[in-house]
């Protein structure tokens, strides 16, 4: 259970040093307790005395983990979790006011627990490793989805014509007549659509392509035998 007293240091898998949990509940004791939990745990630790306060601090470049009371006045823990979606943020629900429906509303949205108090230390200490786990994986795979974006949207339009026709798997000579150019200038562009993506092989663009998310509007016409 959750004590105001002097916390013990409880050892959490190794975590990125940005990381940062955020403690948002209206309850000043609770901030407290929580906090100097927290920090015991050798987490950096930010309170917030309401979810609008919350949502008016500029987003953490790092791992954020927000421990998050759901039942507060106006703007509440629901409220927040929907203003927050599609942000790397992850949300632990703490609250005294838990029942089934609530947890299934919070885990659908995203949610990595719902916890309802009194909560072991060691718990919810697990809990919050496992959200900043969460929360690195999401922004690593953010940055890697930025930059292969960055890399496609830095090719000319006919690099990208191009780039298309090589994902399906044409070759050059296929491309050219495709595209009503002569096969060496079909080289070219490869070449330069290859030397800007950083890719060394027709999987690497195909892997590049994917984590970018962006459409290539390519025909899905098969290549001539």
């Amino acid at each position: 259970m959750i004590s105001d007293l002097p916390a013990i240091p409880l050892p959490l898998a190794p975590l990125d040093p940005n990381s940062l949990v955020c403690v948002v509940d209206n309850d000043e004791a609770v901030r407290h307790c929580l906090e100097r939990l927290l920090r015991s745990a050798r987490l950096r630790v930010e309170t917030f005395a309401s979810a609008a306060n919350y949502i008016e601090r500029k987003p953490h470049p790092g791992p954020v983990c927000i421990v998050l009371d759901v039942s507060m006045p106006g703007f509440d823990g629901f409220d927040l979790q929907k203003a927050l979606a599609g942000r790397c943020e992850q949300i632990v629900f703490l609250t005294g006011h838990g029942d089934v429906p609530m947890c299934a509303r919070a885990m659908k949205a995203g949610a990595v627990d719902f916890i309802t108090k009194p909560v072991d230390d060691k718990i919810l200490l697990a809990a919050v490793a496992c959200a900043l786990a969460r929360g690195l994986e999401l922004g690593t795979t953010n940055a890697e989805k930025a930059s292969a974006c960055k890399m496609i949207q830095s090719l000319t339009p006919r690099e990208v014509d191009v780039m298309q026709r090589v994902i399906l798997g044409m070759l050059n000579k296929q491309i050219a007549a495709d595209l009503g150019i002569a096969e060496k200038t079909v080289k070219i562009h490869r070449g330069r659509m290859m030397k800007k993506t950083r890719c060394a092989s027709v999987p690497d663009l195909m892997r590049l392509v994917e984590k970018s998310g962006v459409s290539t509007n390519a025909n899905r016409h098969q290549a001539a035998p």
